[in-house]
């Protein structure tokens, strides 16, 4: 091979291989369905890409089983929606630092008909003691998300016992939050569902708003690096910056900025 020729081949790989190889930083992000399902990740997470080079790859769940994987160091970041369950990951040493990106809150959606009459109702306890008197069917996720503990927790405050109700009226499905809200479609059922994921989905059929406005049902989303310490595979620097630009004013920014049908769905709310 002459020497402009192997100049040639080496100038053609390398003009091949460069997007390829500025590809290869890349994130793990272990999230909630209601981040995927909302369609914001679809929106937020090109612009970050732009603008760092680092491609992000999703593994949407419950958030009890996003902190497992992180657990696992299966994922770089976490991004999930249950303080208590955060709170318990920061003190097992899987992260050492927890930040605040936004919040929404949930409803409880049901039939129009309403045979719980809870139409209206602020008081989210009180609109769960009407379905439970009344035999409602209700679907639950039943998958220990974000969202299935947020509503044990409002069953509790209700004082409902909902070990004699389940199988009858109480449905758990042990999947995500578009599945409930198909499901609940279909049976014309109550769900409690973040407000993202209900603005975002179609298939609504005689499904509304019912319930809504109870402080309980604030719903705060928080983002973690995995502890390198525990897991030397984290990628802590290009995590780190997935994190610092979720909190930056244009990540936030891009937060507030994503809407559905001329909504908000999410309100950024990081410290800075």
């Amino acid at each position: 091979m002459t020497s402009l020729l192997r100049h040639l081949v080496i100038a053609a790989v390398m003009l091949f291989a460069g997007p390829a190889l500025a590809q290869t930083r890349s994130i793990t992000v272990a999230s909630t369905t209601s981040t995927e399902q909302s369609g914001l990740f679809g929106y937020l997470l090109p612009r970050f890409s732009e603008t760092s080079g680092i491609a992000v790859k999703v593994v949407a769940v419950g958030t009890g089983q996003a902190l497992d994987i992180g657990r696992r160091g299966d994922a770089d970041v976490v991004f999930v929606h249950d303080r208590v369950a955060e709170e318990k990951f920061l003190a097992e040493g899987f992260a050492t630092r927890r930040y605040d990106v936004m919040y929404n809150d949930f409803v409880i959606v049901g039939p129009k008909a309403d045979p719980a009459h809870i139409a209206g109702d602020k008081d989210v306890a009180d609109a769960l003691r009407k379905i439970a008197a009344t035999s409602s069917a209700f679907i639950s996720r039943g998958d220990h998300s974000g969202t299935h503990e947020a509503e044990l927790r409002l069953w509790k405050a209700a004082g409902v016992d909902l070990g004699s109700a389940k199988g009858q009226w109480y449905r758990e499905i042990g999947q995500g939050m578009g599945p409930a809200l198909n499901m609940a479609s279909a049976s014309n059922a109550y769900v409690l569902s973040d407000r993202g994921t209900w603005l975002s989905f179609k298939n609504r059929g005689e499904l509304a708003v019912l319930t809504e406005g109870d402080r309980r049902l604030f719903n705060q989303y928080g983002v973690m690096l995995v502890n390198p310490a525990k897991h030397p595979t984290v990628k802590a620097a290009d995590g780190e910056a997935f994190i610092d630009w979720l909190v930056s004013q244009a990540g936030q920014s891009a937060i507030a900025g994503y809407k559905v049908g001329g909504e908000q769905l999410f309100f950024p709310n990081a410290a800075h």
